[in-house]
């Protein structure tokens, strides 16, 4: 076992005891991407309910042009910075398009998940071959920095797919005003929001009839599982998903069917379990254009331009550091 394989493991470890240890008991949502979530994941993209991705994809695939000039502006070569890159699918639109119209640029995603950023450079080799792709394996601010320290090329951050929603108001700022600690002015964030609307058309989001996202969520109990030595029971834990449409909040738990205790090996720890407990283990937020127009002030950007698809879905909300 590698050094850092090893230190992820106790990352992981030390997560999980404090999340169980919580009351109410939680779990981090970033641990639900390994090999099967990121499979699991992409599945969730392709669900009839999940309107979350070709919403975006309408946006790229309408609007390219529009963005591209956004994104030049006065200047001709920049860093595209891709946060959380996934397989790349709506990215692809813009890079093609990019290409297509010979932009000078580079292309960096950066993702926790190596094997993801693997299978996106490798699909990206043959799909786009004169594309200069440079990953970055690891956690979004360590690599900004790095970036943020060697780099003096225009940098333009993307944050696609609403994963700005995995955070509450103050967190959301915080990670936002971060991001625009490590750019410069002048430099742009393209941001996505999923914004309100009917409250049924969220929630069948994350309740698919197929089970999809049920799998998603419990298969970070298997990971427990395989990576920690637990004996959690699948069969005895089912998903529950709540929408609150004054807030905009909608939350995903993990629900124990019956009282039970778990052993965790790696924490020498068992955790009982009350029936019907719950373990919160994502919150997934939507917005108001009032509340992302605040967000930017908040974080120290202007709002550029707002992209929205047909449907009034989703945003892609284009930001300037100040």
């Amino acid at each position: 076992m590698s050094s850092e394989t090893r230190e992820a493991i106790n990352a992981f470890a030390i997560d999980v005891k404090r999340g169980l240890d919580e009351s109410p008991k939680t779990l981090p949502s970033r641990y639900f991407y390994d090999e099967k979530g990121d499979e699991l994941f992409q599945k969730i993209m392709d669900l009839d309910e999940y309107y979350l991705t070709r919403a975006e994809f309408e946006i790229f695939v309408r609007q390219k042009d529009e963005i591209l000039k956004c994104f030049l502006g006065n200047e001709n070569a920049f860093r595209l910075v891709e946060l959380g890159a996934g397989d790349g699918t709506k990215t692809k639109v813009l890079l093609s398009h990019f290409l297509e119209n010979n932009a000078d640029f580079t292309y960096s995603p950066i993702d926790i998940s190596e094997n993801v950023l693997e299978q996106l450079q490798g699909d990206l080799k043959v799909e786009l071959p004169s594309l200069k792709v440079e990953p970055i394996v690891g956690e979004y601010f360590s690599a900004l920095e790095d970036l943020a320290a060697n780099d003096k090329a225009k940098e333009i951050v993307l944050f696609l797919g609403s994963n700005i929603g995995n955070f509450d108001k103050s967190s959301g700022v915080g990670f936002l005003t971060h991001i625009g600690e490590n750019l410069s002015a002048g430099d742009m964030l393209l941001i996505g929001f999923d914004l309100m609307k009917s409250p049924q058309k969220i929630l069948s989001a994350y309740n698919d009839k197929e089970g999809v996202t049920k799998a998603f969520n419990l298969n970070l109990l298997i990971r427990i599982n395989n990576e920690l030595g637990a004996n959690f029971n699948i069969e005895d834990f089912g998903h529950f998903p709540t929408y609150d449409p004054i807030t905009g909040e909608t939350k995903s738990h993990i629900v124990s069917k019956k009282e039970q205790t778990v052993y965790v090996e790696a924490l020498d720890e068992s955790y009982s379990f009350d029936a019907w407990e719950a373990i919160h283990t994502e919150v997934s937020q939507k917005y108001s254009m009032k509340m992302i127009e605040a967000y930017a002030i908040e974080s120290g950007f202007e709002i550029v331009k707002n992209f929205r698809d047909s449907n009034q879905y989703f945003v892609d909300s284009l930001w300037r550091k100040l």
